[in-house]
């Protein structure tokens, strides 16, 4: 069995925008890129269908993904003070090994 071939973001972008500006028809395309009609159609419907989604962000880059990357910045520095605070208790406490000794 022929292995699927991959197509990049950047090229299927290309193709699609010159589907939607007329500077190719889809068959011209289909022959031109080897590449099956309902396959460039399917391309076509994806594009348009997200093409809301550039305009969607009310705030620009208040993504969700930077919100996550804040949370788990927030959660690094809590955890960073635990350590240190814990290594200041058993500083303390005597507990750390002295000389050659390790933990």
């Amino acid at each position: 069995m022929a292995e699927r071939r991959k197509y990049s973001p950047e090229f299927k972008a290309r193709v699609v925008i010159e589907l939607l500006t007329g500077q190719k028809s889809l068959m011209q395309a289909s022959r031109e890129y080897e590449i099956k009609d309902t396959v460039l159609s399917r391309w076509k419907q994806e594009f348009l269908a997200r093409a809301a989604e550039l305009f969607d962000h009310a705030q620009p880059g208040k993504s969700e993904e930077a919100e996550r990357i804040a949370e788990l910045e927030r959660m690094v520095g809590r955890l960073t003070m635990q350590l240190d605070l814990a290594k200041k208790v058993l500083g303390y406490s005597g507990f750390p090994p002295q000389g050659n000794e390790r933990w």
